[in-house]
C-alpha cells in the first residue's frame, strides 16, 4: 500500500497534520442501518471501551513501549472521537487486529472509511501518508485492545500467558531494535513481542513502521554507535549478506578485545529485526536503507545471513520458504551463532537463546488452546513447497 518515503519529516505539527483540518468538522448524516452476517463462535467477540477514549503515557508504555505517546497517535484517537459526535454513531471494535466493524447502531465504520480514504489520497508528501497510515492503524488497534488484551503478551484477557514467561537478562553489550510494521501491532501470534517480555524494553526496544518518535529514538542510537556497531537480519536475495561468523571473525570490528571489557551501554551492538509481513518487510527494509544514506552517506546497511530452522511457531504460521523464520526464531539464531564464537563464549548467549525459546513455546501453546477452545484448525495449509532449502 505504501511506498517508502525519500524524505524524512518528523515534526507532527497540530496544524499540519492530516488529522486536523477544516473538513473534520463533519456534518451529521443520517444513520443507515447495516446487516451483518452473524458472527460463528470462532470469532472474537465484538469489543468496546464506551468509558475513555484516550491513551496516557501509563496506558501506551503498558504495551511495550518506552517512548512519549506518538503525537499523531493521539491525534488520530482525537479525530476518531469527533467523529464519533459528528455523525452519532459509536465506535466498534472486533476481529483481529482490533477492527472497526458494521453495527447495527449506525454507520461509523462506513463513514470513517470513506474519510480516510479520502484524507490518504489527498496527501501529496509520501512521508505524510506513512504516518497517516501508521497513526491510524495503532490507533485503532489500541482502542479495539483496551479490555480485551493483555498489555504484555498481547492475547485475550482470559489466554495470559504471562505467568509462564520468565524473564532473563541480556548481556549488556547487545540490544536488540524491532522494527515492526504497524499492522503487527498487538497482534496475538507476533512473536518479537517475546523479546521485551523476556529481555525487557531497554534491551529489547520497539520501533513502530512510520511513527517519527519511534524511528528517531532508534536512529540516534544508531548515530551514537556508529555504522559499525548496526546490523539488520534481513534474508534478501537482492541484498548482500554475510554470515555471523564472517561479520566478527575479526575482533578489531567489534572494537573490544574481549566481550567483559564492555560496560552498559557502551559500544552495544545494535540489531534490527524487521518484525512485519514478508511483503511488507521489503519496503520496511527499503526506508532503513533511505535513512542510512542520510545518516552516513550510502544505503548499504549491513546484514546479516543466519542458519534459520523451522520455528515451532511454523505449526501455526506456515512461512514462505524454509529459509524464513519469525522474528523470535531469528533472535534465538542469533544469538546461538554468537555464542559459538570464541569473543563470545563467556556471554551465556546460549542460556539467553534458551530464555527465548522457552517463551515461544509458551506462546504455541497458548495459541494453540485457543484455537481448540473455539474449535479452529490448530494446523495451517503449507506455503512452502518442500523442495526449498
Amino acid at each position: 500500500m505504501l511506498a517508502a518515503s525519500r524524505s524524512f519529516t518528523l515534526k507532527c505539527c497540530y496544524s499540519s497534520s492530516p488529522f486536523c483540518s477544516k473538513k473534520t468538522q463533519m456534518d451529521t448524516r443520517s444513520k443507515i442501518t447495516h446487516n451483518t452476517a452473524a458472527r460463528s463462535s470462532s470469532r472474537s467477540p465484538e469489543r468496546r471501551d464506551c468509558t475513555d477514549t484516550s491513551i496516557s503515557l501509563q496506558d501506551w508504555k503498558g504495551w511495550g513501549t518506552n517512548s512519549p505517546v506518538p503525537a499523531m497517535v493521539t491525534e488520530a484517537i482525537e479525530y476518531l472521537k469527533l467523529l464519533e459526535r459528528d455523525i452519532d454513531s459509536q465506535m466498534n471494535f472486533g476481529g483481529l487486529g482490533g477492527k472497526l466493524q458494521v453495527n447495527f447502531q449506525g454507520d461509523f465504520k462506513v463513514q470513517e472509511d470513506k474519510k480516510h480514504r479520502a484524507r490518504y489520497e489527498a496527501l501529496v508528501d509520501l512521508e505524510k501518508k506513512l504516518q497517516f497510515f501508521s497513526a491510524r492503524q495503532i490507533a485503532c488497534r489500541l482502542l479495539g485492545s483496551r479490555g480485551y488484551l493483555c498489555q504484555k503478551c498481547w492475547l485475550p484477557l482470559e489466554d495470559c500467558m504471562c505467568s509462564k514467561v520468565i524473564p532473563y537478562l541480556l548481556w549488556h553489550g547487545i540490544r536488540f531494535w524491532l522494527y515492526m510494521h504497524p499492522k503487527d501491532f498487538l497482534r496475538q501470534n507476533n512473536t518479537g513481542k517475546l523479546l521485551w517480555q523476556v529481555f525487557g524494553v531497554d534491551s529489547a526496544t520497539l520501533c513502530l513502521f512510520g511513527i517519527a518518535e519511534h524511528e528517531e529514538i532508534m536512529w540516534n542510537a544508531f548515530k551514537q554507535a556508529g555504522k559499525s556497531k548496526v546490523w539488520c537480519l534481513y534474508p534478501n536475495k537482492n541484498t548482500l549478506t554475510v554470515s555471523v561468523q564472517d561479520t566478527f571473525r575479526r575482533e578489531e570490528l567489534m572494537g573490544l578485545d574481549s566481550p567483559s571489557s564492555m560496560t552498559n551501554g557502551d559500544k552495544s551492538l545494535n540489531f534490527v529485526l524487521i518484525d512485519g509481513t514478508w511483503n511488507n518487510s521489503a519496503a520496511m527494509f527499503r526506508r532503513l536503507k533511505e535513512r542510512a544514506k542520510l545518516v552516513w552517506g550510502e544505503e548499504d546497511l549491513p546484514c546479516i545471513s543466519l542458519t534459520t530452522g523451522a520455528s515451532a511457531m511454523h505449526k501455526l504460521r506456515p512461512q514462505p520458504s524454509w529459509d524464513r523464520t519469525c522474528t523470535a526464531a531469528a533472535a534465538i539464531c542469533l544469538l546461538s551463532e554468537l555464542h559459538l564464537l570464541p569473543n563470545f563464549r563467556l556471554c551465556c548467549l546460549d542460556k539467553q537463546a534458551d530464555a527465548i525459546e522457552d517463551a515461544l513455546v509458551v506462546l504455541l501453546e497458548a495459541l494453540t488452546a485457543r484455537r481448540l477452545r473455539m474449535g479452529r484448525s490448530i494446523s495451517r495449509k503449507e506455503r512452502h513447497k518442500s523442495d526449498i532449502c
